[in-house]
């Protein structure tokens, strides 16, 4: 066995699903790879930390294949998924990284204001009002 036929692990993931498409891409461009300890979370999903995730393996003499591989642009066409503003009724572009691939909903960083925590500590509730703005899934940042 030579050194480049180790069994390294590429990369882990917690969602089983993102797993087998990335082991899906590599396996259409003739890597050899597979995936460790899905089994164990699906039996258990609270599992997965303890475990690491779910891990893609690949032999060692394929690293560089499979990073120039996961390189290319694999971005969704424009045409697939548009969100249109209701007030410019224009296409939603994120700001950061030009990605159509945005959804409009409670958003993910600065979600309360201090006077909504304020009272939600005070009267031992789940803040009602969040505030709202366009979330991008390619940089995941908020923008209004």
């Amino acid at each position: 066995m030579e050194i480049n036929d180790q069994i390294i692990t590429f990369e882990t993931y917690y969602d089983p699903m993102l797993a087998h498409i990335v082991r899906s891409r590599l396996e259409d461009n003739g890597v050899a790879c597979f995936i460790a300890d899905e089994n164990m979370i699906g039996i258990n999903p609270l599992y997965n930390n303890a475990l690491g995730g779910i891990k893609l393996k690949i032999f060692e003499r394929d690293l560089e294949k499979c990073r120039a591989i996961l390189a290319q642009d694999q971005t969704i066409p424009a045409d697939e998924h548009v969100e249109i503003d209701d007030e410019t009724q224009g296409i939603v572009i994120c700001p950061y990284c030009g990605s159509t691939n945005v959804r409009y909903g409670a958003a993910t960083k600065n979600r309360f204001g201090w006077l909504s925590i304020l009272v939600s500590l005070v009267l031992s509730v789940y803040p009602f009002s969040t505030r709202k703005a366009w979330h991008c899934f390619n940089c995941s940042e908020d923008f209004d």
